[in-house]
């Protein structure tokens, strides 16, 4: 595996040099920042996360306002009590989506903001208070306590709003395979337990983020 001076060299000749790529790496939010989000700016964002897997991603941009006019804002609250009977109009509205599957998934992501904010003053303190160092646990919860926040799903989400996260887009499982590090698309425990530590180590190396290493490996190939 290659230290990140190395690859970060490898990116900045394909960015046109090391100022250049620099100016591209935007650091994450700091742990105060996320704190600070609302509870239903964290349900919004799953929401749209939610959506746009397998989906046009402008499309759904494209239709956001009528998103959050069709759910109250996404106030957790009110989302988690959401009854069959809004079940049976939010399919029928023409302002969202009409996936069954994804838009029930609100009220259980609703049902897990709110859990979060129970447990910690906040869903955004507790997110913002998970380590860098273990960010595949921060995963793994999303994963089996909120509803379709697997996989890529999840990655996206913490980063849309400024979580310190990595994404393992296709780029990035290039670079890691071409590290030898893992040797497909990560999904097992063990094999995300091998990208947590890689990115550790050139966190140890480099003092920089996740989000700015995992966009320094995305643009290195």
């Amino acid at each position: 595996m290659r230290s990140f001076d190395e690859i970060f060299a490898i990116a900045a000749d394909r960015k046109g040099g090391a100022d250049a790529l620099n100016a591209l790496l935007t650091p994450p939010k700091s742990e105060a920042e996320l704190a600070a989000i609302a509870d239903d700016r964290w349900l919004a964002a799953m929401t749209r996360c939610v959506f746009q897997a397998g989906f046009n991603w402008k499309v759904v941009e494209a239709m956001w306002p009528g998103f959050e006019a069709a759910f109250d804002g996404f106030d957790p609250g009110r989302c988690a009590m959401l009854t069959d009977e809004d079940f049976g109009r939010l399919v029928s509205d023409t302002r969202i989506i009409r996936n069954g599957g994804k838009i029930r998934s609100v009220q259980e992501n609703a049902v897990f903001v709110r859990a979060l904010a129970a447990e910690a003053g906040g869903a955004g303190r507790a997110i913002a208070a998970w380590p860098s160092t273990d960010f595949i646990g921060l995963l793994d919860m999303f994963k089996t306590r909120g509803s379709r926040l697997g996989g890529t799903t999840g990655q996206y989400c913490l980063r849309s709003l400024g979580k310190d996260s990595f994404i393992l887009s296709q780029s990035v499982v290039d670079r890691l395979i071409a590290e030898g590090i893992i040797d497909k698309q990560p999904t097992s425990k063990k094999a995300l337990a091998e990208v947590q530590s890689a990115f550790n180590v050139w966190m140890k190396q480099s003092g920089r983020s996740l989000t700015e290493i995992s966009r320094t490996l995305a643009m290195s190939l």
